[in-house]
């Protein structure tokens, strides 16, 4: 995989594609309209500054910033580094692209592919799949009917669905309620954002765009 600079952003290789893991919950619908301005301003900082704004304190570097991009890529697209922990959306004018810090799943739970981000859903409620139930019962037979949406859900406050085909593939892109996870790998096959980051990407992503979830470093390292 190409190197990824603040300046030029190169996508390396084609992203492979193998049977998904459950990840991050069976799609739900979303919570009351009436809450989500007020949670909204629960996880945004006062006078919020994305190039600056880290009451979180990640690395500077996971901070949102507009990077050149690779001539080809095709606007709307997302690309996820799961090496560098940088996700990128491409801008409509194909030459730049936001850059945002995210945090990747544990081990083998992290699905490199190519998906279609099928729908986006603010606020989501969430219900973990039998597959995480199973896995660690501890941590999540108790939301087996699912778990109501706030700031504390899983899937924070802003999701994008990833699908093969008409496949739910149960992977998200989404807010965390654990901002100081970017950077690592802490989840259940999903790519993680801050939820101050992921509300300012979300209007701007359009159903039916392709994310591009590349290798991470073990797996490029073997």
């Amino acid at each position: 995989m190409a190197g990824l600079t603040r300046r030029h952003f190169v996508a390396g290789g084609a992203a492979l594609f193998s049977a998904p893991l459950a990840g991050l919950g069976i799609a739900a619908p979303s919570s009351p309209r009436e809450m989500w301005d007020v949670w909204d301003q629960q996880v945004t900082p006062a006078d919020y500054d994305p190039a600056s704004s880290n009451p979180w304190g990640v690395h500077p570097r996971f901070l949102p910033v507009r990077v050149e991009a690779k001539s080809g890529l095709v606007p709307g697209d997302i690309h996820v580094d799961a090496v560098a922990r940088y996700l990128y959306h491409i801008e409509p004018d194909g030459r730049t692209a936001m850059r945002y810090g995210v945090a990747i799943a544990r081990g083998s739970l992290y699905e490199p592919g190519v998906y279609s981000m099928r729908f986006k859903r603010k606020w989501p409620t969430w219900t973990p799949t039998p597959a995480m139930i199973e896995r660690d019962p501890g941590l999540y037979a108790q939301h087996a009917d699912g778990m109501d949406a706030g700031p504390k859900n899983p899937l924070g406050s802003r999701a994008l669905y990833l699908f093969v085909g008409n496949r739910d593939t149960y992977l998200r892109i989404h807010g965390s309620p654990e901002p100081r996870s970017i950077g690592g790998r802490a989840s259940s096959g999903c790519v993680r954002m801050i939820m101050a980051h992921i509300n300012d990407l979300y209007p701007n992503v359009e159903p039916g765009k392709t994310a591009h979830l590349y290798p991470p470093e073990d797996v490029i390292g073997g």
